[in-house]
């Protein structure tokens, strides 16, 4: 048995191994375009290093026997995220480009409605596959609310952090892993963070009207966990209740079928079945 799960992590790694060669060649070419700072280099080759680590890690433990078409989109995403969050680390140090900015997280968030539909399509949803939506989903939502944290003020990140708050409540509460059922407005608000996040960082609204904006959206996310949370405290102790930490054991993204919606994942599945 060994020998077969070696033998099957061949083209697993390889797969693995040209998400990371992506991501140094994006963060080469926007060394070379834009020139990142020391911060922007450093954190791009760390989440380049951690999500290939961690992606491995998952997949040697999954047993898949393909990497699949609609992983291969996540990865892509990922490998945006990762120029996304170079960019906001150089923007600490220098005003960023906006227009490569805004251009990287416009794609990776259109990428998202992708990889759910590929995986539907060609029949390879997964488990893993849908943790790994997950996890590339609320790390770029992390990114951009501390982008914009810095134009507005340390409160945005509350958006970003919501959900690892969450899943570090779950941890202590493990009702809280509760499934969900299916909710158009759960989606509704979690593609508003993203889209939100995206127009005030490009900063084409006024400053009052860029605060109401991202506001509102917040106020929706907490009016979503909350929703969510108070259901999973009715259900408790139901059969509704049932534990999901059976996951694929994946952190540095769901919109992927065989994802169960709880709070901590609600806020990323924004194209669910």
């Amino acid at each position: 048995m060994a020998l077969n799960n070696a033998y099957d992590m061949r083209p697993l790694r390889h797969e693995t191994a040209v998400g990371a060669g992506a991501q140094l060649a994006l963060l080469g070419l926007l060394g070379m375009v834009i020139g990142l700072g020391p911060a922007g280099w450093l954190t791009g080759l760390a989440f380049g290093v951690a999500t290939w680590a961690a992606l491995t890690r998952a997949l040697r433990r999954s047993w898949l026997e393909s990497f699949g078409p609609a992983n291969r989109v996540t990865l892509a995403r990922a490998t945006l995220v990762g120029g996304v969050t170079a960019l906001v680390a150089d923007s600490f140090e220098s005003p960023p480009p906006v227009t490569v900015l805004v251009a990287l997280t416009t794609v990776a968030l259109i990428l998202d409605a992708v990889d759910g539909k590929v995986a539907r399509h060609t029949g390879t949803s997964s488990p893993l596959g849908a943790r790994f939506d997950m996890e590339v989903d609320a790390f770029l939502i992390l990114v951009l609310s501390i982008y914009v944290a810095m134009s507005l003020g340390p409160w945005v990140l509350l958006i970003g952090t919501m959900r690892y708050a969450f899943v570090a409540a779950a941890r202590v509460l493990p009702w809280l892993n509760g499934a969900l059922p299916p909710s158009t407005a759960r989606k509704t608000v979690a593609a508003l963070q993203g889209i939100v996040l995206l127009v005030v960082g490009a900063g084409v609204l006024p400053v009052l009207p860029a605060f109401a904006a991202v506001f509102v959206a917040l106020a929706l996310l907490v009016w979503s966990f909350g929703r969510d949370i108070r259901w999973l405290w009715q259900v408790r102790d139901g059969e509704a209740a049932k534990d999901v930490s059976r996951s694929p054991d994946l952190s540095p993204a769901s919109n992927r079928p065989q994802a169960l919606q709880t709070p901590a994942n609600s806020m990323n599945a924004t194209h669910a079945a």
